[in-house]
Protein backbone atom coordinates (compact mmCIF):
# COMPACT_ATOMS: atom_id res chain seq x y z
CA UNK A 1 0.00 0.00 0.00
CA UNK A 2 1.32 3.41 -0.98
CA UNK A 3 0.10 6.39 1.03
CA UNK A 4 0.81 10.07 1.41
CA UNK A 5 0.95 11.83 4.74
CA UNK A 6 2.19 15.21 5.85
CA UNK A 7 4.90 14.94 8.48
CA UNK A 8 6.29 18.03 10.17
CA UNK A 9 5.01 20.20 7.34
CA UNK A 10 6.32 18.08 4.45
CA UNK A 11 4.46 15.74 2.13
CA UNK A 12 5.83 12.20 2.42
CA UNK A 13 4.91 9.16 0.36
CA UNK A 14 5.45 5.86 2.13
CA UNK A 15 4.81 2.29 1.08
CA UNK A 16 4.19 -0.89 3.01
CA UNK A 17 1.60 -3.13 4.60
CA UNK A 18 -1.70 -1.42 5.56
CA UNK A 19 -1.28 -2.55 9.17
CA UNK A 20 2.27 -1.22 9.63
CA UNK A 21 2.33 1.03 12.67
CA UNK A 22 2.73 4.80 12.37
CA UNK A 23 5.54 4.50 14.93
CA UNK A 24 7.52 2.23 12.59
CA UNK A 25 6.82 4.45 9.58
CA UNK A 26 8.17 7.47 11.43
CA UNK A 27 11.25 5.76 12.85
CA UNK A 28 12.20 3.21 10.18
CA UNK A 29 10.95 4.71 6.92
CA UNK A 30 11.31 8.43 7.64
CA UNK A 31 14.23 8.38 10.08
CA UNK A 32 12.39 10.40 12.75
CA UNK A 33 13.76 8.61 15.78
CA UNK A 34 12.60 11.17 18.36
CA UNK A 35 9.37 9.26 18.78
CA UNK A 36 10.10 6.35 21.13
CA UNK A 37 8.59 2.93 21.60
CA UNK A 38 7.94 2.18 25.23
CA UNK A 39 5.44 -0.60 25.69
CA UNK A 40 4.15 -1.09 22.13
CA UNK A 41 0.65 -1.56 23.58
CA UNK A 42 -0.65 2.00 23.98
CA UNK A 43 -0.14 2.04 27.74
CA UNK A 44 2.85 4.36 28.30
CA UNK A 45 2.53 7.36 25.96
CA UNK A 46 6.21 7.36 24.89
CA UNK A 47 5.19 7.17 21.22
CA UNK A 48 2.73 10.09 21.32
CA UNK A 49 2.59 12.26 18.20
CA UNK A 50 0.02 14.74 16.96
CA UNK A 51 -2.19 13.46 14.17
CA UNK A 52 -4.46 16.09 12.69
CA UNK A 53 -3.69 18.21 15.75
CA UNK A 54 -4.63 15.62 18.37
CA UNK A 55 -2.29 13.50 20.51
CA UNK A 56 -2.34 9.85 19.43
CA UNK A 57 -0.34 6.76 20.35
CA UNK A 58 1.60 6.01 17.18
CA UNK A 59 2.14 2.37 18.21
CA UNK A 60 -1.62 1.83 17.78
CA UNK A 61 -2.20 3.68 14.49
CA UNK A 62 -2.00 1.52 11.34
CA UNK A 63 -0.72 2.92 8.05
CA UNK A 64 -4.19 2.68 6.53
CA UNK A 65 -5.46 5.32 9.00
CA UNK A 66 -2.62 7.71 8.13
CA UNK A 67 -3.61 8.41 4.54
CA UNK A 68 -3.62 12.22 4.04
CA UNK A 69 -3.10 12.77 7.78
CA UNK A 70 -1.04 15.61 9.18
CA UNK A 71 1.48 14.29 11.68
CA UNK A 72 3.71 16.31 13.99
CA UNK A 73 6.52 14.58 15.84
CA UNK A 74 8.73 15.88 18.63
CA UNK A 75 11.26 16.91 15.96
CA UNK A 76 8.64 19.09 14.27
CA UNK A 77 7.51 20.64 17.55
CA UNK A 78 11.02 21.64 18.63
CA UNK A 79 10.52 24.95 16.85
CA UNK A 80 10.17 28.51 18.11
CA UNK A 81 6.70 27.97 19.62
CA UNK A 82 8.10 25.29 21.91
CA UNK A 83 11.53 26.71 22.72
CA UNK A 84 10.67 28.40 26.06
CA UNK A 85 8.73 25.40 27.34
CA UNK A 86 11.49 22.99 26.29
CA UNK A 87 14.16 25.05 28.05
CA UNK A 88 12.04 25.15 31.21
CA UNK A 89 11.35 21.44 30.92
CA UNK A 90 15.09 20.72 30.97
CA UNK A 91 16.07 23.27 33.63
CA UNK A 92 13.23 22.30 35.98
CA UNK A 93 14.12 18.61 36.01
CA UNK A 94 11.37 17.33 33.70
CA UNK A 95 13.92 15.16 31.91
CA UNK A 96 15.84 12.27 33.38
CA UNK A 97 16.33 9.07 31.38
CA UNK A 98 14.52 10.50 28.34
CA UNK A 99 12.42 7.48 27.35
CA UNK A 100 9.11 9.22 28.05
CA UNK A 101 10.26 12.75 27.18
CA UNK A 102 9.16 12.95 23.51
CA UNK A 103 5.65 11.75 24.30
CA UNK A 104 5.32 14.11 27.25
CA UNK A 105 6.63 17.06 25.21
CA UNK A 106 4.16 16.38 22.38
CA UNK A 107 1.25 15.98 24.82
CA UNK A 108 2.27 19.10 26.75
CA UNK A 109 2.53 21.26 23.65
CA UNK A 110 -0.86 20.06 22.42
CA UNK A 111 -2.30 21.16 25.77
CA UNK A 112 -0.51 24.52 25.62
CA UNK A 113 -1.83 25.18 22.11
CA UNK A 114 -5.38 24.78 23.40
CA UNK A 115 -4.80 26.37 26.81
CA UNK A 116 -1.69 28.56 27.26
CA UNK A 117 -2.22 28.75 31.05
CA UNK A 118 -3.41 25.35 32.31
CA UNK A 119 -3.83 24.79 36.03
CA UNK A 120 -2.27 21.81 37.82
CA UNK A 121 -5.38 19.64 37.40
CA UNK A 122 -5.56 20.32 33.65
CA UNK A 123 -1.88 19.39 33.29
CA UNK A 124 -2.38 16.18 35.28
CA UNK A 125 -5.41 15.25 33.17
CA UNK A 126 -3.60 15.93 29.89
CA UNK A 127 -0.55 13.91 30.94
CA UNK A 128 -2.53 11.00 32.45
CA UNK A 129 -1.59 8.73 29.53
CA UNK A 130 2.14 9.48 29.73
CA UNK A 131 4.06 7.33 32.19
CA UNK A 132 7.37 8.49 33.64
CA UNK A 133 9.31 6.23 35.95
CA UNK A 134 12.08 8.72 36.81
CA UNK A 135 10.90 12.26 37.50
CA UNK A 136 7.93 11.80 39.79
CA UNK A 137 6.27 14.44 37.55
CA UNK A 138 7.17 17.38 39.82
CA UNK A 139 9.80 18.75 37.42
CA UNK A 140 7.31 18.44 34.59
CA UNK A 141 4.74 20.41 36.57
CA UNK A 142 7.33 23.07 37.45
CA UNK A 143 7.99 23.58 33.73
CA UNK A 144 4.29 24.33 33.22
CA UNK A 145 4.26 26.63 36.25
CA UNK A 146 7.31 28.53 34.97
CA UNK A 147 5.68 28.93 31.56
CA UNK A 148 2.65 30.52 33.16
CA UNK A 149 4.86 32.89 35.18
CA UNK A 150 6.93 33.91 32.14
CA UNK A 151 3.90 35.22 30.28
Amino acid sequence: MKSELFVNGKSRVVEGHPMDRLLDILRDELGLIGTKEGCGEGECGACTVLMNGEPVLSCLIPRIQCEAATVETVEGLAAAEARAFLEGFVSDGGVQCGACTPGIIVTALALLRDNPHPDRQEVQTALAGNLCRCTGYEGIHRAFDRGAEDE
